[in-house]
């Protein structure tokens, strides 16, 4: 969660690229904590305890993400999970919503990974 200098609150979601406005205000916000499903989206829960156990707990400054993004066709299975430092995770986010942010829905990509 990202509050910006106007006061609403963006979501921040690398695993999906995508940055967007949940929230308003302060009071908007806090509804959203009483939302069981925007709750349950947040935490993932079942999927955190899971990569927990299968990759052991984070360490300072590190997420579990989706190795492959959803937005890329990765599915939330322990398989596609590994762990990355929160700055790249966002910079990586960020560039591939920058590519594909006009590409309709199924579109055909091809992925290079470049150092």
């Amino acid at each position: 969660m990202v509050k910006d200098s106007s006061g609403y609150y963006w979501r921040l979601c690398p695993e999906d690229v995508y940055c967007e406005i949940v929230a308003t205000n302060r009071e908007e916000l806090d509804s959203l904590s009483t939302d069981q499903e925007f709750l349950e989206d947040w935490y993932m829960q079942a999927l955190v305890e899971q990569a927990s156990e299968h990759l052991g707990q984070l360490t300072e400054g590190q997420k579990y993400c989706l190795v492959t993004p959803g937005a890329l066709g990765g599915e939330y299975v322990i398989s596609n999970i590994n762990t990355a430092p929160l700055h790249e995770l966002i910079r990586f986010s960020g560039h591939v919503a920058k590519q594909i942010k006009d590409l309709p829905d199924g579109a055909q990509i091809q992925l290079r990974v470049t150092d």
